[in-house]
């Protein structure tokens, strides 16, 4: 197979995403590493952080070679305005989108096999498009994929979500047969067609506290929930659930386990974050694109002082590189 191209999308200019991105091009990499953005705000970055790293402006029409230590090559798109660590700049929103959109069109195009996201600061972004609630969307817009499916991954943990960035009085009215459904099939299926796990086994949460408890305490359980996982039980797929979520995370469930599906953002990441918070990464299933992300934010108090880690980018840039792979065997 040809050598895989992974475009970066560096993030937020005034947080760490540049610096991570830096920090990456110390290794060496098992593909062709494009990162777009200004030329000019990575040389600063790297000279105040006294990254010794050579900058090559390049294209997507270039010649494919594996990226060597010490280079970061870039694609350029220019800055709206001047860039100061730490402090955001809403002139320099409309950057952050722009980037984003060389990086999709890229993919969609064949120009390059996967995407790297690194953090943005969507309060900035909402400056200029009103409700941008998040990485996830924003592709699933661009790429007109009919439902995204988030999902992080550390050693030992895959959650994926059945709804992303919604408010918790909106949750249960998105807890459908339908959606639910949904996902299931998406995550069943990438993680066979991405991650070459033949047959996949997904533990499923319930809603409410105790997985309702037998529909006292809530009935999305005994009236969506249940009835679809049967449903895929019967064609043969491995799931299981609804599971209670305070007692899910525990070895007895998830050491035999591929990957859990947590019904909202803020029951299954917070255990994925604090077992691996900085070597986790965030993967988007249902995407006619593979997107890989770093697992963290903008960190604008780290950027350009030399503290920011890139191991969750390190990661995010190996996951891709290895979806790519399992994808083309």
């Amino acid at each position: 197979m040809s050598i895989p191209r992974i475009i970066v999308s560096a993030g937020e200019p005034a947080g760490i995403g540049p610096d991570i991105s830096l920090l990456a091009a110390q290794r060496s990499h098992d593909a062709d590493i494009l990162t777009v953005g200004d030329p000019e705000l990575f040389y600063e970055r790297a000279k105040q952080l006294g990254i010794d790293v050579s900058i090559e402006e390049s294209d997507l029409s270039s010649i494919r070679n594996k990226t060597p230590k010490g280079v970061l090559k870039i694609v350029p798109v220019k800055l709206s305005d001047k860039c100061v660590c730490g402090e955001l700049n809403e002139a320099n929103a409309n950057y952050v989108l722009n980037v984003l959109d060389l990086c999709i069109n890229a993919c969609q195009n064949n120009h390059a096999d996967a995407m790297v996201t690194g953090p943005i600061q969507k309060s900035i972004l909402n400056c200029v498009q009103a409700n941008f609630s998040g990485h996830t969307e924003y592709l699933a817009e661009k790429t007109e994929a009919e439902l995204p499916v988030m999902m992080l991954a550390t050693e030992g943990l895959r959650v994926a979500l059945v709804t992303t960035h919604v408010p918790l009085t909106k949750i249960a009215s998105l807890i459908t047969k339908k959606r639910v459904r949904q996902i299931i099939k998406i995550l069943a299926n990438d993680l066979r067609e991405q991650f070459g796990i033949n047959k996949p086994k997904i533990l499923v949460t319930g809603l409410n506290p105790h997985a309702g408890e037998n529909g006292h305490l809530g009935s999305e359980e005994v009236d969506v929930i249940q009835p679809v996982i049967e449903e895929f039980q019967a064609s043969g797929e491995d799931i299981h659930g609804p599971y209670p979520a305070d007692t899910l995370f525990t070895p007895k469930y998830l050491d035999e386990a591929d990957a859990v599906l947590a019904m909202y953002h803020d029951q299954g990441l917070p255990v994925l974050k604090y077992k691996g918070f900085g070597n986790a990464i965030n993967v988007t299933l249902g995407l006619p694109i593979t997107r890989t992300s770093v697992d963290h934010g903008t960190a604008l108090d780290l950027a350009g002082t030399g503290m920011a880690k890139p191991q969750s980018m390190l990661l995010a840039l190996q996951s891709a590189i290895d979806i790519v792979k399992s994808r083309n065997t």
